[in-house]
Parts: C-alpha cells; structure tokens; sequence
C-alpha cells in the first residue's frame, strides 16, 4: 500500500479500483471491520470520512486506492484510519460556498477527527486521521 507506515497493533486494509463502486464496497468494509472490533460506535463516522477521501481520490487519481484501520498498541483509546492513492498531490482543504454541491469533505475530516493529516509515498500519499475510541 501507497505510503503505510508499519504501526503494531490490530490492522486491516483493503485495496480498491479506482470505479465509482469504491466507495460503497469501502463504507462496507470498514462498518464490518469495525463490527468485529466491538466498535460500532465509530462505523457511521469511520464509514463517512473514509467515503469522503476516497470520492476524493476516484474524483483526482487513477490507480489502486487503499484504506487501512489500526488500533495502535499503547493507544486503545485511538482509532487510526489511512486513505491511500497513487497521486502524489496532498489534498487541499477549501471553503465551499452555501451552493457548491462538493468542497467539504477535508473539512469534514478535520473537524470530526482528534487528528489528520497526509503524508507523501514512493509513489503517492496518504491522508490519514484518528477518531477518538470511547472509554
């Protein structure tokens, strides 16, 4: 995958073709992961931020398009969640105007996670953010 960072902990990933059923089959995939990690409570929040950057990745790059979850050692209060793409542009936060039907999902990203952020790949990046995990 474009751009992973090794990270002990439990982890699933997932690689998608850049179609546009990407998204759903990606929505489903991390609710059903986190189904099995007793985490329900994070599956609409994961499953609508992970379906805002990988619109974002099918709308600007072509090729494999990858989605990780981790649950760091140390941290089981954290819940980290990786979108990878092979185009090496970080994304751009930008204020959509009341009428623009697109534009927010970066900043859906920041203001629902603790942290985000991207970091470039060999061949690509990663925005990746946390979710906070409740005690």
């Amino acid at each position: 995958m474009i751009g992973v960072i090794d990270t002990d902990g439990d982890c699933a990933e997932w690689s998608f073709p850049a179609e546009p059923g990407a998204v759903r089959t990606a929505r489903a995939a991390v609710r059903g992961q986190l189904h099995g990690w007793d985490l329900d409570c994070l599956a609409d929040l994961a499953a609508l931020l992970v379906s805002e950057l990988v619109t974002n990745s099918l709308r600007y790059a072509t090729g494999p398009i990858g989605v990780r979850l981790v649950r760091p050692v140390g941290l089981a209060d954290t819940l980290l969640v990786e979108v990878s793409d092979p185009l090496p542009d970080p994304p751009r936060e930008r204020v959509a105007r009341d009428e623009d039907e697109s534009g927010r999902g970066l900043q859906l990203v920041a203001g629902s996670s603790r942290r985000w952020g991207t970091r470039p790949g060999v061949s690509g990046k990663t925005v990746w953010f946390e979710l906070a995990v409740p005690g």
